[in-house]
């Protein structure tokens, strides 16, 4: 019997099993339209026409037809099946931004008297989300070392129902045992949580290591060239579906399908940019730690980084694309200025507090990322004010560094 034109488009659609994930992250997606697009389609529309008032009914109720862009639509959905695959995970949901994936997490998981166990190095907006704004509604959050897994278990209470962890973090690319966090989380009746985006999935799935959640700012490396806001949630069918969906259709943080169509795409790159970015961070982290300029760098590639060996595991042993440095400094006063100087004498590097660019971005996280924080918890997070965060782009790795040369060799001119 021969295929109709909708069963061999559907088919094509439906790939074999054991494809690699490179091969994922182009083919994964919806089957085309009629039309036989090779390349994913936009749709641009905020409601979806049905063919009569019983299928609408049964849709709406259904919630997993395309009725109503708050709710989903084609675009979205091919995001979230090619992240789910690179990311082993049976579901994903697409955000407005990373950091509404997160209050996604939390809107989904916790409730008043509820009890949170979060590195204190992660990102500056996600200790306030935290600590303030889901604080306001009675969830208590517990901060800790991210490297000592003995800090993780003495936190945890009865009440506690989910552990947070960002692995590298920003901007000191420590790194945490996710297998160790996974299995106190699970000993307490808790999910684990870990935020991805520095690593992706092109270099690390948590899953694998027993992680129930992952989270992504698509912002970043997933989009790879600055261009829209994105983020998500990644894990089982019950998770996505059942409990993070109904927050989502209720509340709104919805992905746009333009924003959505620029990560799909970005995805196909995805790999070749990690190694590329990675490759360049190692070269300008080697050139940097012999610097006499400079004290200290954070970059797991390093055999100086403290969690090298456990970095390298999880990370198929590369450090990804984003590397900090410390500066030499008698005072914080000094060590800001002399930060500030070395920013401001470049002319290759961007000044911004993206990361994830083609284009290398250079910060200072004490005044940017994290400037919202009290003095306690930047001291707490070992955000000290000569620090400098440098997000590695695509750039010749011979034209970064002459521009860091700028500003480190002109120093003791600026005093």
């Amino acid at each position: 019997m021969s295929l109709s034109d909708e069963e061999r488009r559907i088919a094509r659609a439906r790939l074999p099993e054991g494809l690699r994930p490179e091969t994922l992250a182009v083919r994964t997606a919806l089957a085309p339209s009629q039309h036989g697009e090779n390349s994913e389609a936009l749709f641009l529309t905020s409601a979806f026409v049905q063919p009569d008032a019983a299928t609408s009914a049964q849709r709406f109720a259904a919630s997993e037809d395309f009725t109503y862009a708050r709710t989903s639509n084609p675009t979205v959905r091919s995001l979230e099946a090619r992240l789910a695959a690179m990311e082993g995970t049976e579901a994903a949901v697409a955000t407005a931004t990373g950091m509404s994936a997160i209050l996604l997490l939390g809107m989904g998981l916790l409730k008043a008297g509820d009890h949170v166990i979060c590195s204190r190095s992660v990102f500056g907006s996600t200790i306030n989300l935290f600590a303030k704004e889901f604080g306001k509604f009675g969830v208590e959050t517990t901060f800790v070392s991210q490297t000592d897994p003995a800090e993780w278990q003495a936190a945890v209470r009865p009440t506690t129902k989910l552990l947070f962890a960002e692995t590298p973090t920003n901007p000191l690319t420590e790194v945490c045992d996710i297998q160790a966090l996974a299995d106190i989380a699970h000993a307490a009746g808790a999910l684990l949580a870990v935020d991805n985006t520095y690593s992706t999935p092109a270099l690390q799935r948590p899953v694998d290591f027993g992680a129930d959640v992952v989270m992504h700012s698509a912002t970043k490396y997933m989009d790879g060239q600055g261009r829209v806001m994105a983020g998500a949630l990644c894990g089982t069918n019950r998770l996505i579906r059942d409990v993070f969906g109904p927050v989502l259709r209720t509340v709104g943080m919805t992905l746009a399908p333009f924003n959505a169509w620029v990560v799909l795409k970005g995805l196909e790159t995805l790999s070749l940019r990690m190694k590329a970015q990675s490759d360049q961070a190692l070269a300008v982290a080697r050139w940097l730690e012999a610097r006499p300029e400079v004290a200290r760098v954070y970059y797991p590639t390093l055999a100086s980084h403290p969690q090298h060996d456990l970095a390298m595991r999880q990370q198929s042993g590369q450090g990804g694309a984003v590397l900090s440095f410390e500066l030499h400094a008698d005072s914080p006063e000094a060590a800001r200025a002399a930060a500030f100087h070395i920013i401001d004498s470049t002319r290759v590097l961007s000044v911004a507090t993206n990361l994830g660019d083609t284009k290398s971005i250079i910060t200072h996280p004490a005044t940017t990322s994290h400037g919202r924080l009290s003095d306690a918890q930047r001291q707490a997070a070992g955000i000290s004010q000569g620090l400098i965060r440098l997000a590695v782009g695509l750039e010749h790795v011979d034209d970064i560094t002459d521009d860091l040369l700028r500003g480190l060799s002109t120093l003791n001119h600026s005093k």
